[in-house]
This record gives structure tokens, C-alpha cells and sequence, in this order.
């Protein structure tokens, strides 16, 4: 893995205001919401999506939201029904699920949470020639890639964690899982790494492109 860098505005005790601002700033503070959610459910979760909105339009229908607003959340996660049951984190049919995503207007950004297996560089490479005599067929690629991994001994399990908002920055992070040695009491840590699923973010700013369904 890369060396990692801290996130601003994702710091462990609160999101920070300094260093972002506006659209950022929002995106930043719900990713940090989403991320304590789907942190206090524990690890080996499926891949779970929410919708962010704005949170004056939730208030209007939902009085009791605009303590939110006075506290300066602009948008608001909403968890989304969950994904099929055959659809892991990381895989290729995840892809081709979001391929088919659309959203509504009021609708104005997402994030998707998903549980990945990380190597580091120099066991990528030997997988990567591994698996070349299988590019042919790629679902045939893809199952060896997940088994492979997951049986790696250097391997670390991860959540990584999405976000973008419709023609608007994006945020890519990633929480890795604690291990034996670690703190049990230490905040959570976000981290991001150079080129951190760019084919990712494309795909969720496409989902935004899409026609809604009817």
C-alpha cells in the first residue's frame, strides 16, 4: 500500500471545518456520518449505499430534522435498500449493479460503503501475472482475483468508502480493519492513498447521468 495521508474534515473526534468548505465541507461531514454508522454494525457487512439530500427538503417533511440544519448539516444520508445477496464488495457484479443505478432530483449526491481485501504492492504484481492466462474470461478472472486475495497471508481487510455529489467533488477513503494488537478504544482512522478508485467515483458520478427510472 501507499503511503497514506489523513483526510481534512474527516479527522477521528469530529469533522473539521478547517482546510474545506462549502460543497466539501457538506460531502465531508456526511461521509463521516455514514461511516460511524456502518462502523457501529461491526465488520463483514455487505456493501451498503446511502442517498444524500438535501437536509432542508427532508425537514419539510420531517419537522424533527431541523435540529440538524441549526447544527449545519446541509445534507442528510439516507440507507438505501440493501444490494442482492449475491453482490459482494468488490466484485465485478457490484459494477455492473451500479451500472444500472439512477437517481431522482432530489437526489443529490451518494456514498457507497464497501468491504475490500487489500494487498500490498509486490503481491498485486505476482496476482496480476497469475491471473493473466484467465483475462480472457472475466468473471473466471474476477472469482480467482477475490480467492486469491483472500487467502493471501499479507493481506488487510478494508471498508472503502465512496462519496460524490452530482457535478461535484468526490471523496474516497479507506478504513482499514483493526488487528489483534490494535486499540480497542481508538477512534476511528480514514485514510486515503494516491488514485484511490478512480474507476469507482467514475461510476458513481455516471449513476447521477443515468435516466431516472420510472
Amino acid at each position: 500500500m501507499r503511503p497514506s495521508v489523513r483526510i481534512p474534515g474527516c479527522e477521528n473526534e469530529a469533522v473539521s471545518e478547517e482546510n474545506v468548505n462549502g460543497e466539501t465541507n457538506a460531502l465531508a461531514r456526511c461521509v463521516r456520518e455514514v461511516v460511524e454508522f456502518v462502523d457501529a454494525g461491526g465488520w463483514d457487512q455487505p456493501p451498503q449505499m446511502f442517498a444524500l439530500v438535501p437536509t432542508e427538503l427532508l425537514a419539510a417533511a420531517e419537522p424533527n430534522l431541523l435540529d440538524q440544519l441549526l447544527d449545519g448539516s446541509e445534507l442528510t444520508p439516507v440507507e438505501q435498500d440493501p444490494f442482492p445477496e449475491d453482490i459482494d464488495g468488490g466484485s465485478r457484479a457490484l459494477d455492473e449493479f451500479l451500472a444500472t443505478t439512477s437517481w431522482p432530483e432530489s437526489v443529490v449526491g451518494c456514498v457507497l460503503v464497501q468491504e475490500i481485501v487489500v494487498l500490498p504492492p509486490e503481491a498485486e504484481s505476482d496476482l496480476d501475472d497469475a491471473l493473466a492466462p484467465l483475462l480472457y474470461d472475466r468473471d473466471a478472472a474476477d472469482n480467482a482475483a477475490r480467492a486469491a486475495a483472500e487467502s493471501h497471508p499479507d493481506r488487510r481487510s478494508a471498508r472503502l468508502i465512496a462519496a460524490v455529489l452530482r457535478d461535484g467533488p468526490s471523496l474516497c477513503l479507506m478504513q482499514l480493519r483493526p488487528d489483534d494488537d490494535s486499540d480497542p478504544y481508538a477512534g476511528i482512522e480514514l485514510l486515503t492513498y494516491e488514485n484511490l478508485a478512480p474507476n469507482l467515483v467514475g461510476a458513481l458520478h455516471a449513476t447521477f447521468d443515468a435516466p431516472e427510472d420510472d
